[in-house]
């Protein structure tokens, strides 16, 4: 129960919710009088409370939230933000004025409720209606507060995470089309995040947002598993559906009644953790929401229940999307697997039911949009005139084309393939409308977490404290299987102990400790190293003492040492001994009934429970394939064990489960995988944040409009990152200049077998190296970084790169273009800059040196040998005093790069490198940007056809 000070203030923060910040003591002092008579509403008043207020105190939470929101609020939308940018600290001094409270309260909330970072939600969209206002926004958002308040009170949520999903969501939702327009319009979007990043939280914010808004059927894909889709289910009913409209009016004292109701069993149920809205939502004047699905039954077909799918017309003389019906009708919930049967029996019931399909306003959200959902079929095979589609493309296809209102949304975290759907097949799910790439949220884990990607520290000066890699990786070679997995199961029991140390000390609350062994497809397999594992967890008798010397050596080693380096303010037994008494409830939880494994696949020959962390605490070593290498959350994920070799790209980037969220154990996480595979994972890391980095720079407007649109991004990633492979197709539109001033085509370079190509480069780079000849300290953020630098001219710059070969011909092609269009007026010259590493491999090329030979991981994907030549963020940083000093210059970092596999004597120098791959990093003086501002120029091969047409190669 909250104080009266409490009650009052959060009252005067609803009632300010709508119109914006207003005098805040005033408000709060006109609540006071109807609850509780005299309270002291003063700045000091408030400040005291605060003083004392933990972060979770109601009032502190709801000030926080409060004030985060309008920090972020979009000027466009909001009168009373006086045009001041969102996140600044112009737009928080507007707040804190129209609050009119004093300086030190002012002040006091910059300490408890700092400006965040701005939203950093990258859009590329077409041209677009406006119709999701904020006054539209305001006057409907009934699912959209509870799910916001869902987060923040039962997730444990910062007010910041939730205002940054508000203004992500809202980006989404606005460019769907409106649902009440006369004329319908299909929309077609595609949402980028990371893997298990939090999309779900995403699209079920936006399904809230719709459902407020207008839309009244919601069909969610959720990838080809049953596991998932159940996970699906549960999310969407707990946080967003809620109680009642779960319960339908059922009475909750009859159990007869109560026994058909799906989550009776689940102790979230139980315990009240479903989101309540008070009320059911009709009687309140807002929608229900009718599920068509439930945690354990897919789509069914409704024969005689046909009923429970159609929508009633109050008026019916008008459409359902007119005003009048739209929002007195409720809402249908649709949660399906990609499944040919299931969505057959869908689009079947839809067929039969009375309302007119074209007014029904549908979203359809495809999760894990690029597995199965694209048409995968050889266009070589189509009839003249006829596109011919696989089976789950073709039945989305088909709901679209019922649905004329259907807007379609896809997420995934692995971009690639949908980029290369047809954009000129009007019923494919091209996102022709928007392409929204989400932020990295806080907290996650990530490929910058597992990798050094930019880091500038000689390997031998790594340690736990500033070394990703050194402190979660733990490298598998072929000769130490057994050894290995032994090592990484003990891992596994002693951070199971540590959590519950840290559980009994108030640090955390851990329902779920889990281990990922994911070593083939093929279910025969998880067979045996199901037994495997359980033969090594009998010989590695952790109930005796007999295993503590091991365990201990572990602990000391590996555990302490990085746990102490990377959450010193975490509790963690100081010795094995503080944690020994904990080992024996550890192993208890993780093999109950002596069994610590669970077989996660399609063989039902295995008899063993189900793997559901909804409805159980689940500690337990997983072993499995696809089931848990897509979309599927893994709870409570702590050690993954990987051997199994990929060679596609998005499948190595699904198959990252032990990316994600470990509050209050992230300095536990181990990954134990052998070398070639985390190579291979930190390149597609790559490829993907360049594809990221790549879209941030074009997600602005020109003169009004997109400097580009969803149709332009196909050829600007087949030039820049990949090539559709599948079919023999191009792009009517070939991108011909690509203007950025920031030019780094780190993926681009020839493979390690091309000799003769890398040879051809070090050549041409040979007046750059004679250049670099002036010794010279350059200083980043922290210390100094030693280099070569010289000078050279446009013309000798242009030379050089116009000679240099690359992995495809059109790599550099666009840049280059433009690049030798600017003259004298525009560049001066060129700062020619080699950074030389205070240790590590050094070699003489073409007589010049000694050099430093910059290590770089080994890509094997696709069954090639390429290196990366990324440059680092200190040297980046570095130049930026150089630029400053030549503004008219351009810069280049120039590394000869090498495979830091490789092995070397330290302290030689090597007369003879091999396999020496040129990396350069260009940047260029403002002056150089284009009179225009179009990053990006194309042109059509077909003038008779639209520029986002595909053309047969044939």
């Amino acid at each position: 129960m909250t104080e009266p000070l409490a009650d009052a203030y959060i009252s005067a923060l609803d009632a300010m919710r709508r119109l914006g910040p207003g005098n805040l003591h005033d408000k709060a002092g006109s609540a006071a009088e109807e609850l509780d008579g005299f309270i002291d509403t003063s700045d000091a008043a408030l400040r005291d409370y605060l003083a004392i207020a933990g972060p979770d105190d109601e009032l502190r939470m709801a000030l926080h939230l409060r004030v985060a929101s309008w920090d972020g609020a979009r000027p466009e939308d909001v009168r009373w933000a006086e045009n001041t940018e969102p996140h600044t600290r112009a737009r928080r001094e507007v707040i804190t004025r129209r609050l009119k409270v004093d300086e030190a309260t002012a002040n006091l909330f910059d300490d408890l409720f700092p400006i965040a970072d701005p939203d950093g939600t990258v859009v590329i969209a077409d041209d677009w209606e406006p119709w999701y206002t904020t006054q539209v926004r305001q006057k409907r958002d009934f699912y959209w507060t509870h799910y916001a308040d869902y987060l923040t009170e039962r997730r444990g949520w910062s007010p910041e995470a939730v205002t940054k999903l508000d203004t992500a969501t809202t980006h989404v939702v606005e460019r769907l089309s409106d649902p009440t327009r006369k004329e319908p319009y299909q929309a077609k979007g595609l949402v980028v995040g990371y893997v298990q990043s939090g999309k779900t939280a995403n699209f079920t914010g936006v399904i809230s947002k719709a459902i407020d808004a207008g839309y009244r059927l919601v069909i969610v894909l959720t990838g080809t598993t049953n596991l998932l889709r159940e996970q699906t289910q549960r999310r969407i009913d707990m946080e967003l559906a809620g109680r009642e409209n779960i319960l339908r009016g059922i009475d909750i004292n009859n159990p007869e009644a109560l026994s058909d109701v799906d989550y009776q069993a689940d102790q979230d149920w139980v315990d009240g953790r479903f989101v309540s809205h008070g009320a059911q939502p009709a009687d309140i004047g807002r929608p229900d929401i009718h599920r068509m699905t439930t945690y354990r039954f897919d789509y069914r077909s409704l024969k005689q229940g046909i009923k429970a799918l159609d929508f009633e017309r109050f008026d019916r003389a008008k459409p359902l999307n007119h005003p009048d019906n739209l929002f007195r009708a409720d809402a249908r919930l649709v949660i399906v697997k990609k499944n040919g049967g299931v969505l057959e029996k869908l689009a079947k019931d839809l067929g039969a039911i009375t309302a007119k399909l074209q007014d029904i306003p549908t979203l359809i959200i495809d999760d894990e949009s690029d597995q199965a959902s694209i048409n995968t079929s050889n266009p070589k095979r189509w009839a003249d005139g006829k596109t011919e589609r696989t089976s789950i493309n073709r039945l989305i296809s088909k709901l679209l084309g019922m649905l004329p209102r259907g807007q379609y949304v896809g997420y995934t975290a692995t971009p690639f393939a949908n980029v290369f759907v047809d954009p000129g097949d009007a019923q494919d799910i091209f996102p022709k409308d928007f392409l929204i790439s989400l932020e990295r949220p806080p907290a996650y884990m990530g490929a910058a977490e597992f990798h050094d990607l930019d880091l500038a520290v000689l390997p031998e000066e790594r340690t736990y404290a500033n070394s990703k890699e050194k402190a979660h990786i733990r490298p598998l070679d072929a000769s130490d299987k057994p050894t290995a997995l032994q090592e990484a199961m003990d891992f596994f029991v002693l951070a199971a102990a540590v959590k519950l140390f840290r559980k009994d000390r108030g640090a955390g609350s851990y329902k779920h400790h889990t281990m990922l062994v994911h070593e083939a497809m093929r279910t025969a397999v998880h067979r045996d190293t199901a037994g495997v594992i359980r033969r090594t967890w009998a010989e590695a008798a952790y109930y005796s003492p007999s295993s503590h010397p091991r365990l201990r050596e572990l602990y000391e080693r590996d555990l302490l040492p990085v746990s102490r380096a990377l959450e010193p303010e975490l509790p963690t037994p100081g010795s094995f001994e503080d944690l020994a008494r904990h080992l024996g409830e550890a192993v208890r939880r993780i093999s109950p009934k002596g069994n610590p494994v669970l077989v996660v696949n399609s063989d039902k020959d295995i008899e063993q429970d189900d793997l559901d962390f909804g409805q159980h605490d689940v500690w337990r070593i997983l072993v499995g394939g696809n089931k848990l290498a897509r979309g599927f959350t893994v709870e409570g994920l702590t050690v993954s064990y990987y051997r199994r070799d990929v060679k596609d790209a998005d499948a190595l980037m699904q198959m990252g489960r032990w990316f994600g969220f470990r509050a209050g154990y992230r300095d536990l996480v181990r990954l134990y995988v052998t070398p070639g595979l985390r190579d291979a994972f930190e390149s597609i890391c790559r490829d993907e944040e360049e594809f990221r980095a790549e879209l941030r720079q074009y997600a602005k407007m020109v003169d009004g409009r997109p400097a580009v649109t969803p149709s332009q991004v196909p050829p600007l990633v087949t030039s820049r990152m990949l090539r559709p492979t599948a079919a023999a197709k191009m792009y009517n539109a070939v991108l011909v200049e690509r203007r950025t001033l920031t030019k780094e085509p780190s993926s681009g370079y020839p493979e390690l077998s091309r000799t003769d190509v890398l040879e051809s480069n070090i050549r041409a780079c040979e007046p750059l190296l004679a250049a670099a000849v002036d010794e010279g300290e350059l200083v980043p953020l922290k210390g100094t970084i030693q280099a070569f630098v010289g000078t050279v001219t446009h013309d000798e710059m242009i030379g050089v790169l116009s000679k240099l070969q690359w992995a495809h011909e059109d790599t550099f092609k666009p840049d280059l273009a433009w690049l030798v269009g600017l003259d004298e007026g525009r560049i001066r010259d060129w700062k020619v800059v080699m950074p030389q590493q205070k240790g590590g491999r050094r070699g003489i090329l073409r007589g010049i040196g000694p050099l430093s030979l910059h290590g770089r991981a080994l890509d094997t994907t696709g069954g090639t040998r390429r290196l990366r030549g990324n440059s680092s963020s200190a040297d980046r940083a570095a130049v930026e005093s150089l630029k400053a000093e030549n503004p008219s210059s351009g810069v280049m970092l120039l590394y000869p790069v090498v495979s830091k596999e490789q092995d070397y004597v330290a302290g030689t120098i090597d007369h003879h490198p091999r396999e020496v791959v040129m990396a350069i990093r260009l940047e260029l003086p403002g002056d150089a940007a284009p009179s225009d501002r179009r990053p990006l120029a194309y042109r059509t091969q077909d003038s008779g056809r639209p520029p986002y047409s595909v053309l047969d190669e044939s």
